[in-house]
Parts: structure tokens; C-alpha cells; sequence
């Protein structure tokens, strides 16, 4: 049910984990909210609003700007989706903009209000990237009430004068904190500043780090904060390992676990793209089945693999970060960090794939020698020891000849000292995965200007063809 709490885990007799997400003493009908909508969330299965609800959805049918914190899995999307159904003009377009750093996202929340908002005249377009043109101009002449799009295409369509936001009353920021990553931050301000200044505006995600709340409320006027639950919840939810193994072993210790433990629906997380595609082929090669999905694959496909996850049709799903803030689907019992982040917070978007709406999940993170730091800093931010796990029967390989060790990131590392390479260093600020750090030839700092040995090549350089006059 995307990220809105599952009705199946709202009994009258909760378990601990189900008392952590559920507002036993709070209902639907006590929330402010209109009849149609309530409508639409009772044929939809809902009893008990989880707590991010039943705090953030009062607050923004108050008028305040809100910056909500909550596990995934905890229903933020009706948090913030509810509210706007009720408060929305159906005779205003444009009313209501809501941006997601995904496009598996905005078609997630997208048909999530639309089905909350099913009994009600107020309307919901999706304008994302992986689309034509022409087809969401067409659909934008409509005049939906609430947009949701990826900030890009967004920008884009306003540039075209196919959308404008003279009308937007309601912001929303659904996954913040990597919306204001530096990749999106300058979309974002651009996009806001557009706004009317006398905005409603609603920011929120699983994680929000200290820079980034400052950073949010410079959008924001006199927000309050909503904390329902931030990574100690996640965690709780979800039992944990690590696996200690060499790097040239990952991919035997993965069909290792896939054939021996069995789990019903996995995703692997992998940091790199490349690997996601190698992952795929090394393991349809071993019988497994298997799918992927990353930013690079087309959009009809990357919808195919997700409607497959949701419906459960599928076991195996190797997924990048970015591609995964979309992926939701309560089926899945395994998520297995295949590279471990070096992000803490990204460890804990990824393992609450798992344990959605109260349920148990299980999380596998592969350790690579050089990763213990890495694993430390997700511990510490966890606030917990995640304990090893062995297979005595997993038989290591010995290192292959031609390995290249690697660095903490999963990236390659390069020897260092009188066995070093010798590279030049306009070739290592060309290939950033060669370190200029490894030449070890000596340098006559006497034959460049000043005695300044330039470390990389100049910011601009001649490319291409010379412009000329001709045409």
C-alpha cells in the first residue's frame, strides 16, 4: 500500500513493533478531515492512523508548515497527502505541488492520493522525466490540483510555459533530505522561489541530518518539527547483520546466500550502476532469477520492474540508491548491501525497504576489510552493535592474481611506495580512479613557472571543433 501502513497490522491487540507505528488513541474521523476523504480511506482497509498521521495531518490543516520526520513504511505520504486532499479548491489548477527525487516516487505518491482521494473532485498529475513532452503538455492542459514531479522536468515544463506556479498554496518535499543533496538543491531554491511567497510548505523524510533541517528551513516559515520515529525505529524493526568477506568474493557469497537461506522477495543494494548490471548477468547466468533497475534504464522499463515487485511476481531485484526511493513494496522480507554505503543514512533507507507497516524484515550488509570504518560510523548513527554472521560452509577464494584491491567506498584502491605504478599525473586528473598520489618519478619543479608543479589538468581545455563564422 506505497508507504501507508497496512490495515492488516492495526488489530485491537498490537504488537510492540505495531504500538511504535500506530496512534492507538486517535481515529481518522478525529483528524479534521471531510467526509469523501474518510471514505476513501475506509474502503481502502485503514483503522488506525500511524503516528505520523495523527500528529502532522492536524498540524497542516492548521495552516503551519510542517518538517516531518518518520520511518519509511509509516504512512508519511497520506501524512501529507490526506491534508492536501481536503484543503485543495478542485475549481484551482496547480494548487498543490509535490516534489520527489525519483520518478518510481511521484507515480508512487501520485496513485496513492489519487486512490485516498477517489470520492472527491480534487485531482492528481504526475510530470516526471522518461515521459514525452507532448504527452504530459497534454495532460498539464488539464489543470490538475496537485502536481507531483521530479524537480527537473518540473523546471523544464515551467521553462516551457506548459506550467506555471502562480497558483501553488501547498509545497511538499517527500524525501528531503535527498532532495536537498547538492544534485537537487539548486532546482529546488529555483523552484520555490517561484512560488508564491504566502505558500503552505510541508518537508519530509525517513532521515533529516542537522545541515539539511537548517538548510529546509530556509524555506520554510516558523516550521514546526515532527518527530515520530528516526533511525532507532527503523533499526528496531529489522534483524541485522554483517558479513565479513574479500571483495573478489562478494558476488560467490551473494549466490551463496540466495541459494542457501532462500528468502521470498530481496533487493540488493549495489553503489555503482555497473554493478547492478554485472549482478543481474553473473546471477541469471547462475539460474537465479533475477531483475535490476538504476537511473540509466528506460522509464517503461524501470515501471515494469516495480509493478513486478509490487505485485510479487518476482524474488530477486538488484537496485542502485537513487532508483530504490522508489521501490516499495510490503512483500519484501531480505535486503542485502551488496556495497556498503558510505552514507550512514542511506543504510538506513535501504534496510526499511524491509519491515514495512510493522512487519519483520531482515538486513545482510557485506564487509569488506578495508569497509570497518564505514560500518562504524552506520553503528554509531544506529546507536547499535550489528553482529556478524558466519557460514562455516562458505569456502573462501584465494585473492586472483589480477585483483585490484579496494578503497572504503567499494571503488578501486592503488599500491602505494617503491612498487607503485608509475602514472602520469594528467592521466590520473583525466581517470579519477588513478590516484595522482602513485607516481613516484621524481619532479623537476624547476622547469614550470615559479617552481608550482600543476597536480591536474587546467579547468577549461580546447575540445572539439573551433567555432567559426561558417555555418
Amino acid at each position: 500500500m506505497n508507504d501507508h501502513a497496512s490495515p492488516s497490522a492495526s488489530h485491537s491487540s498490537p504488537s510492540k513493533h505495531e504500538a511504535d507505528i500506530f496512534e492507538s488513541t486517535a481515529s481518522f474521523d478525529s483528524l479534521g478531515l471531510p467526509a469523501p476523504v474518510l471514505r476513501g480511506i475506509k474502503e481502502m482497509g485503514f483503522d488506525k492512523p500511524t503516528l505520523i498521521q495523527a500528529k502532522l495531518i492536524p498540524a497542516v490543516l492548521a495552516g503551519k508548515d510542517v518538517l516531518g520526520q518518520a520511518k519509511t513504511g509509516t504512512g508519511k505520504t497520506a501524512a501529507f497527502g490526506l491534508p492536501l486532499l481536503a484543503m485543495c479548491d478542485p475549481t484551482v489548477p496547480f494548487q498543490a505541488l509535490i516534489l520527489a527525487p525519483t520518478r518510481e516516487l511521484a507515480v508512487q505518491i501520485a496513485d496513492e492520493i489519487s486512490e485516498l482521494g477517489r470520492h472527491g473532485k480534487v485531482t492528481v498529475d504526475t510530470v516526471m522525466g522518461g515521459e514525452r513532452i507532448k504527452t504530459q503538455a497534454h495532460r498539464l492542459k488539464k489543470g490538475a490540483n496537485i502536481i507531483v514531479g521530479t524537480p527537473g522536468r518540473i523546471m523544464d515544463m515551467a521553462e516551457r510555459r506548459l506550467y506555471h506556479f502562480d497558483n501553488v498554496k501547498f509545497s511538499v518535499l517527500d524525501e528531503v533530505d535527498r532532495m536537498l543533496d547538492i544534485g537537487f538543491r539548486e532546482d529546488i531554491r529555483r523552484i520555490l522561489d517561484r512560488c508564491p511567497k504566502d505558500r503552505q510548505t510541508m518537508f519530509v523524510s525517513a532521515t533529516i541530518a542537522g545541515e539539511i533541517e537548517k538548510l529546509a528551513r530556509k524555506f520554510m516559515r516558523d516550521p514546526e518539527k515532527i518527530v515520530t520515529s528516526g533511525a532507532s525505529l527503523t533499526v528496531s524493526m529489522v534483524e541485522q547483520h554483517y558479513l565479513s568477506v574479500n571483495p573478489w568474493d562478494k558476488k560467490k557469497l551473494l549466490l551463496h546466500l540466495l541459494t542457501h537461506e532462500e528468502p521470498a522477495m530481496t533487493i540488493v543494494f549495489c553503489r555503482l550502476k555497473k554493478n547492478v548490471d554485472m549482478l543481474a548477468k553473473y546471477l541469471g547466468d547462475k539460474k537465479i532469477e533475477v531483475h535490476a533497475i538504476h537511473g540509466d534504464m528506460r522509464q517503461g522499463k524501470r515501471n515494469k520492474v516495480i509493478k513486478q515487485l509490487r505485485d510479487g511476481s518476482l524474488t530477486v531485484l538488484i537496485a542502485s540508491d537513487l532508483a530504490s526511493r522508489g521501490i516499495d513494496a510490503e512483500g519484501v522480507s531480505h535486503v542485502i548491501n551488496y556495497d556498503l554505503p558510505e552514507d550512514p543514512d542511506l543504510y538506513v533507507h535501504r534496510i526499511g525497504r524491509t519491515a514495512r507497516a510493522g512487519r519483520h524484515g531482515v538486513a545482510w550488509s557485506f564487509v569488506t576489510p578495508a569497509q570497518g570504518g564505514l560500518l562504524t560510523n552506520i553503528e554509531a548513527l544506529i546507536n547499535r552493535e550489528i553482529p556478524k554472521m558466519d557460514y562455516p560452509d562458505f569456502v573462501p577464494s584465494p585473492k586472483p592474481e589480477s585483483w585490484r584491491d579496494e578503497g572504503p567506498g567499494g571503488g578501486p584502491s592503488f599500491p602505494t611506495g617503491p612498487e607503485a605504478p608509475k602514472v602520469n599525473r594528467f592521466d590520473a586528473a583525466v581517470n579519477p580512479e588513478i590516484p595522482a598520489a602513485t607516481e613516484t618519478a621524481a619532479v623537476d619543479s624547476s622547469k614550470f613557472p615559479g617552481g608550482v608543479v600543476p597536480t591536474k589538468m587546467p579547468p577549461k581545455r580546447m575540445m572539439g571543433r573551433i567555432p567559426s563564422s561558417r555555418r
